[in-house]
């Protein structure tokens, strides 16, 4: 294949930090002015070709390719065509770039073993990232026995084996403040976490986490259960969106509430399975109330935050939960009832609630109007307000999840 020199993967929005990497980049596209358009968004040192078959007759197999395929190789046949070059040349690798980013399309680009696929006027520098991701895992790849050269890489391809921890955040009522509370520990961890932290909502008819975040998902839980059967760690890490503040990646519940039937019980758990072998924790946001998905995830969770709301229903709806899960045999010590607006004046004291609900308080979050205005921003409360109460109890609530676990790998 005749391409320039390779180089570093480059691109107006890449981080300066990014590795140093040999890799070529071609793209296919047969609209000239669309394939200019993804060509100025890799910027220079980039082949073009119109058609995939083109690019085919070009491959040489000596040097690794990351092919940007363009609008008008999303039909079957082109799809069809990558996916025979990719298996005859393991050095090559493609991204898919249309004009409307659909489930099927996905469902087919992912089959035919695209490894990401973007929307052309989807977030700036996302195309020339993902080409970076790609490049990335291509340069470590075996090449024939040959020896691969020494590289200025710090780290490897691909994600590195975790024994992550799994946090579910639970409330058996709506509007106990679950949805800021787990969108704040996920934050706060992935802070201090020097391993990757991922947020999964697994409230799949009415998610608020990637509103909450201010995020626009290119993908969602439903596309990830769609290519379930080949799924891998590489391929689940290229699905999540990255909240750039934090560096928190997210997993968000699918756009329509019809989708929410595509995922199950047995689904939801095997992704929080692979998604805890590359990230310390994952922190689980729930529906505010009990069916197979919330019960599973209950059982393979390390952890259980249990939200309650400082009113009698929300209390007497805890003490409820909490007689189910006890029936179910779940170990009482994985559970942490957390206590919102525990300063509310509202009459009902701390103790009297322990009493009641026969089981202590692990976190009280005092009430604040932060917590409304930060939700309104789409913003965490912890980066909203850093100095406040609901940020402190937070902090606290997520030293006792480090400690905790520290304190499991010294046994």
């Amino acid at each position: 294949m005749t391409t320039p020199d390779p180089g570093i993967v480059t691109g107006a929005d890449v981080p300066p930090t990014a590795p140093a990497v040999r890799v070529s980049v071609a793209v296919v596209e047969g609209d000239v002015p669309v394939r200019q358009r993804i060509m100025g968004l890799l910027g220079e040192g980039v082949t073009p070709f119109e058609t995939v078959e083109e690019l085919s007759s070009r491959l040489t197999g000596a040097v690794p390719v990351v092919a940007v395929l363009g609008p008008s190789c999303a039909g079957e046949d082109s799809l069809a065509v990558a996916e025979r070059m990719m298996r005859e040349y393991p050095l090559l690798a493609c991204v898919l770039v249309v004009e409307e980013l659909t489930t099927t399309l996905l469902q087919q680009a992912l089959r035919a073993g695209v490894r990401d696929v973007l929307a052309l006027g989807g977030e700036s520098g996302a195309l020339a990232q993902a080409v970076q991701r790609v490049a990335i895992s291509l340069d470590h790849a075996p090449r024939g026995g040959m020896a691969a050269p020494a590289l200025p890489v710090e780290e490897p391809s691909g994600p590195e084996p975790v024994n992550g921890k799994v946090i579910t955040v639970f409330s058996t009522k709506g509007g106990a403040g679950k949805s800021v509370l787990s969108t704040s520990l996920a934050v706060e961890l992935a802070r201090r976490s020097d391993k990757p932290v991922c947020l999964v909502d697994a409230d799949l008819q009415f998610g608020d986490v990637a509103v909450m975040l201010k995020l626009t998902p290119h993908h969602t839980i439903v596309d990830a259960v769609s290519v379930l059967d080949r799924m891998d760690a590489p391929l689940l890490d290229s699905l999540l969106v990255t909240h750039e503040p934090s560096g928190l990646r997210v997993m968000p519940a699918p756009l329509e509430p019809a989708f929410a039937d595509q995922v199950g019980a047995a689904e939801m758990v095997a992704i929080v399975e692979l998604l805890r072998s590359f990230c310390s924790y994952v922190v689980v946001d729930t529906p505010a109330y009990f069916n197979d998905v919330v019960l599973g995830l209950v059982e393979v969770s390390d952890h259980v935050a249990l939200v309650a709301g400082m009113d009698i229903p929300n209390i007497k709806n805890v003490k409820i939960g909490l007689q189910t899960l006890r029936l179910l045999n779940t170990p009482m010590e994985k559970l942490l009832l957390v206590l919102n607006r525990a300063n509310s004046k509202v009459k009902l004291d701390v103790g009297e609630v322990e009493r009641t609900l026969q089981v202590k308080a692990d976190s009280l979050i005092p009430s604040d109007v932060c917590v409304p205005q930060a939700v309104n921003k789409g913003e965490p409360v912890v980066l909203h307000a850093p100095r406040s109460g609901v940020t402190k109890a937070i902090q606290q609530l997520a030293d006792k999840f480090m400690v905790d676990d520290r304190s499991q790998k010294r046994k």
